[in-house]
């Protein structure tokens, strides 16, 4: 077992298509105990039957179209007329904004390239250094992947088989605490400025309100239908798309009906991929399962580590390895490994799902292999390492949060018990 994961994760690090490893793995592990391969797709009908499978096409379809608009100039400027006259309120603009906008797309990639060059220029000129300005970019980045209606809180209440809307709220409030948190530090740096903050301006931000007038009631309709029980996060994922097709498309009109197509493709391509590689790291996790991979672990685990203090330490280290590879690919192969393990520690499938997500978004900024290094390397036209060098303050902040988060479990379940 431990030689096939070895043998995974060298394929993945060497270039080759996700979906083709596992699939290879899972041929090969359903044929050295005599099972039919065709047993594969069993576990691929049963995820098409899933209610809330259909969040995911819906979900990624609204964050490409919200991609395409231009709704991230206006929730910049309706977050620069509430925060720009605080002392480091542009880094807490530049937070708040690539929070929300990572929370609709999933995907930190596109936050970086869309909002990097909006806000670069905006926090230059306010004087920050380079250093702290390529260090909050990299890091916001990822930042909103614990806010729903985040895609990987979806990925992994589906692998993890528990309940979506309990793991958006459990989310909700670490993914408050760090970003009060990362503020604070914003602040700091913001009082060294020479430069003072504009002044807060009624009229500037009534202008804001109006322009972004169909976009700031959409967190409070998502998150609020979630949680107040007026619809579930399948039912929300309908909602947004509609919602998110009537403003930007007839009220903006920043996307035209013939865009519509380009756009539909680009989104499920993605859902495409997503969905090949569920489906067959689920009929690889069948294989797991029935050969008692997870309890062989927990057992061969055990015998070296009994504390779930020492046990969760390796699980971060372990986590953020295997969270500097793509995303998707790390919640599918990763998460049926470490549930059932760490259930036998007594560690909550819940909080342990917070737990991963932090990792995930630390992941991606961590050297050498997180991808937000390299697209912060091409966005922004620097060397890499000084990418690594501006990244580190923001990466020691984070993991101050993962201890927090990770040992104080009430955090996360506070108000999911």
């Amino acid at each position: 077992m431990i030689s096939l994961i070895f043998v995974l994760a060298a394929l993945i690090f060497l270039g080759c298509p996700v979906f083709l490893v596992i699939g290879a793995l899972a041929l090969i592990a359903f044929r050295s105990v005599g099972l039919d391969s065709s047993l594969i797709m069993v576990e691929l009908y049963r995820l098409a039957t899933l209610p809330a499978l259909i969040a995911i096409p819906l979900f990624t379809f609204s964050g490409y179209l919200l991609a395409k608009s231009k709704a991230p100039q206006r929730l910049l400027n309706l977050a620069n007329a509430f925060f720009g006259w605080i002392p480091g309120g542009v880094a807490i603009v530049t937070l708040v904004s690539c929070a929300l906008f990572t929370a609709f797309t999933g995907a930190s990639g596109v936050t970086i390239i869309a909002l990097g060059g909006l806000l670069y220029p905006m926090l230059i000129k306010e004087e920050y250094s380079e250093k702290f300005v390529l260090g909050l970019l990299t890091t916001t980045g990822s930042l909103g992947l614990l806010f729903p209606p985040s895609l990987p809180i979806i990925l992994y209440g589906l692998i993890a088989k528990v309940s979506i809307d309990k793991l958006f709220l459990a989310s909700l409030v670490p993914g408050i605490f760090l970003i009060v948190v990362l503020s604070f530090y914003g602040f700091l740096q913001g009082t060294k400025n020479f430069k003072k903050p504009q002044p807060f301006s009624y009229k500037r931000l009534l202008g804001a309100v109006k322009e972004a007038g169909w976009e700031i009631p959409l967190p409070f309709l998502i998150i609020g239908g979630i949680y107040g029980g007026i619809f579930t996060a399948t039912e929300a994922s309908s909602v947004m798309a509609f919602y998110v097709v009537v403003a930007e498309v007839f009220i903006y009109k920043d996307i035209s009906l013939k865009d519509f197509p380009t756009i539909i493709v680009e989104s499920m391509v993605l859902v495409g991929a997503i969905m090949v590689v569920m489906g067959l790291s689920l009929g690889l996790t069948n294989y797991l399962i029935d050969e008692q991979i997870p309890m062989r672990m927990f057992e061969w685990i055990h015998r070296f580590i009994e504390s779930k203090t020492i046990f969760l330490i390796f699980l971060n280290i372990f986590l953020l390895i295997m969270n500097m590879i793509e995303m998707f690919s790390a919640i599918i192969i990763v998460v049926p490994l470490i549930v059932p393990v760490a259930i036998q520690y007594g560690i909550d499938p819940i909080h342990l799902g917070v737990i991963f997500l932090l990792n995930l978004e630390i992941g991606y900024m961590t050297a050498p292999f997180g991808l937000n290094l390299f697209l912060s390397s091409l966005r922004f036209g620097k060397p890499v390492t000084q990418i690594y060098r501006a990244t580190l303050p923001f990466w020691l902040i984070l993991m101050v949060v993962l201890v927090c988060i990770t040992y104080i479990p009430g955090i996360s379940l506070f108000f999911v018990k």
